[in-house]
């Protein structure tokens, strides 16, 4: 066959494909549902692209960006795939993140669409995008951000529930713990009367801290000295009880070192994971990264809709008390590097060689 005809045959398979009319009228809609790629340029674009329409024998499909650069293309600066289908209405989300901010009570879905100028459903998705929330969870952040604010400068507990835009108490205490890791009377007195359990164990990596709350493990620390790591415990729960682990939680504590001496394996155990909502938006894009494998700063600002963030990302990186279940250590500079660790590069370096090497 000529190559003539089989370039006329790429280009019939091409405009058979339905994905190719939602190209030629450059449908928004379809952003974010795949991106297309241009041999002859070597980019690829979301459906919407302005730029002028390729010969759709040059054109490959793909099912998310990660797919087109995998496959060697690199991103169109016109239409910037790589943000996904959000970018256009980041101002509007904004303002409607500030609107929730400023209610003392949460506004409607449908007006927050309406103000934006768009439907729910698509509001929604959008929003989530951006902020790696629904408006419902960002709310919800938000006032927990407010109720601990209170509760530090010293308001009382009442005060500090309807301040932070509760109308009910019943309905903040059925939330509390989730939103705390506490009850909000432990909160205010700096986790008073809080139970956390540890015990500290060797590894080939030094020594490792396992603390856990009665919801689960809450820290996982990692050092050459057991007593400094004991007193950064201590200083984190300065006026919780500290209890020595027994038989059970020492059981615990060798998963957690299995977990060390072999990160590939994940760690099926309950977390208390303790921070603000950026952190854990941080830390979740985190969890997804699959052993084995790395992410950039920036690549994970990306994901959870924040390009700019990268600093942000990275002193969320460092804030991480879960070594390991949270795999902070997969998070590398944009050329690969190995930057900052919060328990030494060189452990990071190892845990890295562990998981490439299983």
């Amino acid at each position: 066959m000529k190559n003539s005809q089989i370039r006329a045959a790429l280009g019939a398979a091409t405009e058979a494909d339905p994905r190719w009319a939602k190209i030629k009228l450059r449908d928004k809609a379809s952003d974010g549902a795949f991106v297309y790629s241009v041999k002859t340029t070597g980019v690829y674009c979301r459906p919407s692209c302005a730029a002028r329409l390729p010969n759709p024998a040059n054109v490959g499909f793909h099912a998310t960006p990660v797919e087109a650069r995998t496959a060697g293309f690199r991103a169109c600066k016109r239409c910037k795939p790589d943000l996904g289908n959000a970018a256009p209405h980041a101002a509007k989300v904004a303002e409607a993140a500030r609107r929730i901010a400023a209610s003392e009570t949460m506004p409607s879905l449908a007006s927050l669409a309406a103000r934006a100028g768009l439907s729910p459903h698509h509001f929604h998705r959008v929003f989530k995008a951006v902020t790696g929330l629904t408006p419902k969870d960002y709310a919800a952040a938000h006032r927990g951000k407010k109720l601990r604010e209170q509760l530090h400068e010293g308001a009382s507990v009442t005060q500090a529930i309807y301040d932070a835009g509760y109308n009910s108490g019943s309905r903040f205490y059925e939330k509390s713990k989730s939103l705390l890791g506490m009850t909000p009377s432990r909160y205010k007195a700096g986790g008073g009367g809080e139970e956390i359990r540890f015990a500290i164990a060797k590894t080939s990596l030094g020594a490792l801290l396992v603390a856990a709350s009665d919801k689960g493990v809450c820290a996982i620390l990692l050092g050459d000295d057991p007593e400094k790591l004991l007193r950064e415990l201590q200083d984190r729960f300065s006026k919780a009880r500290l209890v020595g682990g027994d038989a059970k939680f020492e059981k615990l504590v060798a998963r957690v070192v299995g977990l060390v001496e072999h990160p590939r394996k994940g760690l099926d155990l309950p977390l208390d994971i303790r921070g603000t909502a950026f952190q854990q938006r941080v830390w979740k894009a985190l969890a997804a990264i699959p052993a084995g494998a790395t992410r950039s700063y920036a690549e994970i600002a990306r994901k959870i809709g924040r390009p700019k963030a990268v600093r942000a990302v990275a002193q969320a990186c460092a804030a991480n008390q879960l070594a390991v279940a949270i795999p902070c250590h997969r998070v590398v500079k944009t050329d690969g590097g190995l930057s900052g660790y919060r328990w030494g590069v060189a452990r990071k370096q190892e845990l890295l060689k562990r998981e490439e090497a299983a």
